[in-house]
């Protein structure tokens, strides 16, 4: 299913926590922030907001 983000929370670099918020994308009318797998470095955000993405796509890359 389609989404759109809304929200860029983290940016290339950033250090981010297990469960932290990296990015917020609204579908069917209700926004889900998708949080860090893991522990690391922001090495890659693929997407900007206001950007349309699909499921399965990679988003971000945390490492």
């Amino acid at each position: 299913m389609p989404g759109k983000i809304v929200r860029v929370l983290a940016k290339a670099g950033d250090a981010v926590e297990a469960g932290q918020g990296l990015l917020v994308v609204e579908a069917m009318k209700m926004q889900n922030e998708i949080k860090a797998p893991k522990t690391g470095k922001v090495e890659k955000v693929l997407v900007a907001e206001g950007q349309t993405v699909n499921a399965g796509e990679t988003l971000a890359v945390v490492g």
